[in-house]
């Protein structure tokens, strides 16, 4: 399986072997969160800026704006998550991703994360 890469506002992201990207919220993330109720996506086509605000999850205890880690243009979305946003709980790495991405800098990427640092970030956050 692909290395997952992290960001700082709790995103994961893993490269496809096509090229594309697939962006969702982190375990952690989704537990702060609590229980998922809505999560609104971005259209596919549409082109994302790293750090813009480009989705946006609603739970039982708030909302929250997802910030694309890197740069890019959103070629699908899991529309999956409209019928059964629970998924983002019960799945947040597999079957709760929201969107793929065609990368604009794959450096930005690479500077992501990786488990062992992500892991050591959120235990400095506790």
């Amino acid at each position: 399986m692909p290395e997952l890469k992290y960001s700082k506002d709790h995103e994961w992201l893993r490269q496809e072997a096509d090229g594309t990207v697939t962006v969702g919220i982190t375990d952690y993330a989704q537990q702060q969160l609590g229980d998922v109720v809505y999560v609104e996506l971005p259209v596919v086509g549409r082109q994302v800026k790293q750090d813009e605000d480009a989705a946006v999850v609603e739970s039982v205890k708030a909302a929250s704006d997802v910030k694309m880690p890197i740069t890019g243009t959103v070629t699908a979305i899991n529309t999956e998550l409209a019928d059964h946003p629970e998924r983002v709980n019960n799945e947040p790495t597999g079957g709760g991703w929201f969107l793929k991405l065609k990368p604009s800098d794959k450096k930005q990427f690479d500077a992501l994360m990786n488990e062992q640092d992500y892991q050591a970030y959120i235990a400095g956050l506790k």
